[in-house]
């Protein structure tokens, strides 16, 4: 059946439906009673934040597409309104059971343990008392009323802010009687209340609550007929025209103030709000019934986010681990010795992100290092690998930081790093113009007896210590002098004026990482044909590029096994008959994000493995600086491949996606969690009680 035609749309799954798919195995785990339940708030918290920044980028793109007139289609064969539509449809589901799991499950087993959030028909005398008093010393002093006449029109409404639209009755002393106000909750003021110990425990409100309970004292002598919570969310992508932009990083920071009041994609609003307030506020945002949503409980749920770090309770929570910290790299202080004797790979969370930090800070504080060159697309705004940059830049080392400022949501951390960065001495770039620098690179260029030798770091993650204890990702320290020499090429082509560079070892986006891999593929089905092992393993976030997913099904059509673990969007359709019959896909969602980008060939039994910072995606692919590295050793490539078959074996928090597009939860006899068992293996060598993550 190999004359399938590979494009036909009803091969290909929608990226934006596929996306909310994701969400839903997120908002899973918030409902799994096998987790603890601050744990699973968090996760509530996580599908509520992911959907806001899809309706932010991915809708509002959409909508931009809409309103042009675009009948963009992709290759699923749906338009621009059918996927808006059908986006509509998922997400008003999802939403909905969001709200379920915060009222049904998660509210009613936090008062279990003692966590209790109180509305106004249980607060005591005293509950409500010190409630009031709150709202006049907290509360009150930050609140402007807003009371809508022709000389008052509708106030600018900020991004995903707590707004509440207030009906009234009656006359002031101007004589003015509009019967609507807007009163917006500045985002100073905390989402969620904790009570004194003295009056009950742990006892905590919405400020949506308070807010409501208490808001008629802002409209003395009026009647209060009526409060209603909403929240509009906007268009946040930024969109810098390379042909009007002379200075980059200005450029983003005008575009920054703007995404707070971009064209409006969502609303949200309280399940009990009046037509005629839904209609009003629809009209003031120029936005349809298809963009509303009514939700019975407070409309910034994410916002729950904060109960996590107010309650101290421990046994609600993860138990912390201590990350492992490699043999070779506990024998001594100097990291270019053991880089010299051998490369370490390390597999964070599960081991350690210090060494990375320590090799940063070593190479700042070396009297032979002479110049150290690295990437940076999120660092974090407190970052230890940055202070280090600037001391060596202080120091009078050579130091050349490319920093990615068109991160999304990071944007402004970036601005501040680059602007510090700069005022130590050392050379900030913004990589090359219409491509995000997205490649996970170190290099130091030390002076050694033999003259001069680079040291490298490369990864599958961002340089962030908060964020490699939270997902897991791959990290390469080497010296390997071919690698070390690619990195060197790359680096030139970022800061300077050059050809594509011909790299010895890494695949290099946006140049020769698409083509390889499809090459890799092809090996593979020469393989498969000429009777030989075929298998390709690919870990990935996301799979979207429709040439890779048609290489994937001739894969399949030639014999080869194909076994995929794309944590999120995943456009590829498996288990067609006669087209993927041989391709697996699985999501594994757990404690740690899944974020390691790795991909394994089987190459006639002689296994080629890569890790990298690309998914397979058109952006990685054709619209980044992205950096894939072979993992060459032996012994490291034997343990990635271990930990790629563990995955594959996960059973506990493992998602088959089945040829329709849905995903049903895996289940089997051995109860295999990767996670865990990964926390296990690397745990048999521990790490100092410093380093324990919590």
């Amino acid at each position: 059946m190999n004359d399938v035609d590979l494009g036909s749309a009803a091969l290909y799954i929608n990226r934006e439906l596929s996306f909310l798919e994701f969400n839903q195995r997120v908002l899973e785990q918030a409902k799994d009673p096998a987790l603890p339940i601050l744990e699973r708030a968090r996760f509530l918290c996580i599908s509520g934040a992911n959907l806001d920044e899809f309706f932010e980028i991915r809708v509002a793109g959409l909508k931009e597409l809409a309103e042009a007139g675009a009948a963009q289609v992709g290759p699923d064969g749906l338009s621009v309104s059918e996927q808006l539509s059908r986006i509509h449809e998922r997400a008003t589901r999802l939403v909905a059971e969001q709200y379920e799991v915060l009222n049904e499950r998660l509210l009613p087993e936090l008062a279990n343990c003692g966590i209790t959030f109180l509305t106004p028909e249980r607060w005591s005398d005293s509950q409500a008392e010190w409630l009031e008093d709150y709202f006049v010393r907290e509360v009150e002093p930050v609140l402007s009323p807003l009371a809508l006449d022709p000389a008052r029109p509708f106030p600018k409404i900020l991004n995903k802010s707590l707004n509440f639209a207030v009906v009234v009755e009656g006359e002031d002393d101007f004589g003015r009687n509009s019967g609507l106000a807007v009163v917006q909750a500045p985002r100073s003021l905390p989402r969620i209340v904790r009570l004194p110990d003295s009056l009950g425990g742990r006892n905590f409100v919405f400020l949506g609550t308070i807010v409501e309970a208490f808001i008629s004292r802002l409209f003395d002598g009026m009647q209060l007929r009526g409060c209603y919570q909403f929240r509009v969310t906007r268009n946040s992508d930024l969109f810098v025209e390379q042909e009007e932009v002379d200075d980059l990083l200005r450029a983003v920071e005008g575009e920054l103030a703007s995404r707070r009041y971009g064209d409006a994609v969502r609303l949200e609003t309280a399940h009990d709000c009046p037509d005629e307030i839904l209609s009003y506020l629809l009209a003031q945002f120029t936005l349809g019934t298809q963009d509303l949503y009514r939700v019975p409980g407070p409309v910034n749920l994410n916002r729950l986010m904060a109960l996590y770090d107010l309650v101290d309770r421990p046994d609600l929570k993860y138990p912390p681990f201590p990350p492992s910290i490699p043999e070779r790299l506990r024998s001594g202080p100097d990291l270019f010795a053991v880089l010299r004797a051998g490369e370490v790979l390390l597999h964070h969370p599960f081991q350690g992100f210090a060494p990375v930090a320590d090799f940063i800070r070593q190479a700042a504080a070396d009297p032979q290092v002479l110049a150290i060159k690295q990437t940076l697309y999120r660092a974090g705004s407190d970052s230890s690998i940055v202070e280090a940059l600037c001391e060596a830049a202080q120091g009078g080392k050579d130091v050349t930081v490319i920093i990615e400022l068109r991160a999304r949501f990071d944007e402004e951390a970036n601005i501040d790093i680059a602007t510090k960065l700069q005022e130590a001495g050392a050379h900030v770039m913004y990589g090359v113009f219409g491509f995000k620098t997205h490649a996970k690179l170190v290099l130091v260029v030390r002076r050694e007896e033999g003259g001069l030798r680079r040291y490298c770091h490369l990864g599958t993650g961002n340089y962030h210590a908060r964020t490699a204890r939270a997902y897991t990702d791959y990290g390469l320290l080497t010296a390997d002098e071919a690698i070390g020499e690619d990195i060197h090429q790359i680096f030139l082509q970022l800061t300077g004026l050059t050809r594509i560079p011909r790299l010895h070892k890494l695949l290099h986006a946006p140049f020769t990482l698409h083509r390889t891999l499809l090459g890799k593929i092809e090996g593979e089905i020469a393989c498969a044909r000429a009777g030989r092992p075929a298998r390709i393993i690919a870990k990935l976030n996301a799979l979207t590029e429709p040439a890779m997913i048609r290489a994937l099904y001739r894969a399949s059509q030639a014999g080869v096994t194909v076994d995929l673990i794309v944590r999120g969007v995943c456009c590829l359709r498996p288990g067609v008959p006669g087209v993927s019959d041989r391709i697996s896909v699985r999501s594994i969602v757990g404690r740690f994000l899944e974020h390691s980008r790795v991909y394994y060939f089987g190459n006639g039994g002689e296994a080629q493995v890569y890790c990298g910072s690309a998914d397979w995606m058109d952006r990685n692919l054709f619209r980044r600086i992205e950096v894939a590295f072979p993992v060459e050793s032996a012994e490291l490539r034997r343990r990635v491949i271990e930990e790629l078959q563990l995955y594959l074996s996960d059973d506990t928090q493992s998602w088959r996606l089945m040829s329709d597009g849905s995903y049903v939860h895996a289940s089997g006899p051995g109860g295999v969690c990767a996670q865990t068992r990964l926390l296990q293996w690397y745990a048999e060598r521990p790490a100092p009680a410093s380093d324990v993550l919590a």
